[in-house]
């Protein structure tokens, strides 16, 4: 299971939409050091004027990667994330996340965020100690 889903949220989707707030907080709390992650990056990415900022360091466990796997590859966890944060996330291997700046990622450094999510970029970040992460 991806989510630690309280009652009163399970509640409030049967009812209609929920919140994006809620549906945050319980990703936060279920999914904390892929939570945690992001916001380091977040963090180094506001604090610099760069075009992107990437991790590039496994996770210290597989339950970690379990993590950072189910909030990338859910396209709702993965839209309020970026929602929250303003950012645009991209993802290589099972630990390269990179986050860019929402408005920056489609203006004028849409090249670099095109180079990273394309085939090219995938092969050349590949080796024989990523191969089964």
């Amino acid at each position: 299971m991806s989510l630690n889903v309280p009652s009163a949220l399970l509640e409030q989707a049967q009812a209609g939409e929920i919140r994006d707030s809620d549906f945050l907080q319980c990703i936060k709390e279920s999914l904390p050091y892929a939570w945690n992650l992001i916001e380091g990056l977040v963090q180094q990415l506001r604090g610099s004027d760069a075009i992107f900022v990437d991790n590039q360091v496994p996770p210290p466990s597989e339950e970690a990667r379990g993590q950072l796997l189910r909030v990338l590859a859910s396209d709702a966890m993965r839209g309020a994330l970026e929602r929250h944060y303003g950012v645009k996330l991209a993802f290589q291997n099972c630990h390269r996340v990179a986050l860019f700046d929402g408005e920056r990622a489609h203006a004028g450094a849409g090249a670099v965020y095109e180079e990273f999510i394309s085939p090219r970029s995938q092969i050349l970040n590949q080796s024989p100690e990523l191969r089964d992460c």
